[in-house]
């Protein structure tokens, strides 16, 4: 039975804020290293488990596009949700079709789907139930035996970013957050640097995508261990390395990381491919 959603959760109005006014989603994945070896990592997984275009893919919280973007170059007929009007008008531009909604209220019918990717919205829901919700959604508009793809903040990101930053041992703030972070997984709503956010486990990344009906999960870590040295060494010379021998390293160690659970907590994101 088709049972396409009517209305969409509350969005919490700091989320809206900071993507629509205080960041520019659409430059994050281009304009440092570490951001780079995201978007590059990200699309090199997905294209290992993604059918034939021109299969149909929902992109669940795609943002601006900047997935959505190469989907429709590769040949994908796609369609993004999100809830920042501020991405829905970026979006429009890349050749998706595009909708304002939430991740875990979706227009779309049951089994609408060959692909169903989730590469934002865990991010933000801080409630356990929130998040089985957004990624039982993608269970139920994906086609029996379809691919669900879902990113996640890693535990230890915080961590690892603001040693780079150096923030960690200059700012008394900055540590009480992260140590939040490191004991419950919450940058609580209101804190300064981020919005409100989730930072998982793989462990727990796994378990969320089987509650949710999701089969055979695979996590991976996306940046791998080394990444933030390459981000530290852009944040304190300045340049963009990202196409650097240090980009091309930490790429490499990525790679070599991936069949090595122990090093999983060390990449700044996770994606988990499971089926339908």
């Amino acid at each position: 039975m088709t049972t396409p959603r009517t209305s969409a959760p509350h969005i919490a109005p700091e989320i809206l804020e900071f993507y629509g006014e205080t960041i520019n989603e659409a430059d994050r994945l281009t304009t440092s290293a570490d951001g780079v070896l995201e978007m590059v990592r990200t699309q090199e997984l997905l294209r290992r488990y993604l059918p034939d275009a021109p299969a149909g893919v929902l992109d669940v919280g795609g943002g601006p596009g900047v997935h959505a973007q190469w989907l429709v170059k590769d040949g994908y007929t796609v369609h993004l949700v999100d809830p920042v009007p501020r991405h829905i008008a970026q979006a429009a531009k890349t050749g998706a079709t595009v909708e304002l909604g939430d991740a875990r209220a979706l227009m779309a019918a049951d089994d609408s789907y060959d692909v169903v990717l989730v590469l934002g919205p865990l991010y933000h829901l801080l409630d356990r139930e929130d998040r089985l919700q957004a990624l039982r959604e993608a269970a139920r508009v994906v086609r029996p035996g379809g691919l669900v793809a879902a990113a996640a903040i890693g535990r230890y990101a915080s961590l690892f970013e603001h040693t780079a930053t150096t923030w960690l041992g200059t700012k008394e703030g900055v540590r009480a957050a992260v140590a939040d972070i490191l004991s419950n997984g919450v940058h609580e709503p209101g804190r300064k640097g981020f919005t409100a956010a989730y930072f998982h486990t793989g462990d727990q990344l796994a378990r969320e995508m089987a509650e949710a009906g999701l089969t055979g999960a695979t996590v991976y870590g996306i940046e791998g261990p080394t990444w933030g040295a390459l981000k530290a060494t852009e944040q304190h010379t300045g340049e963009l390395l990202a196409e650097s021998p240090l980009f091309t390293a930490a790429l490499e160690a990525a790679r070599l990381a991936e069949p090595y659970p122990d090093l999983l907590a060390a990449s700044s994101h996770m994606l988990a491919i499971a089926q339908a």
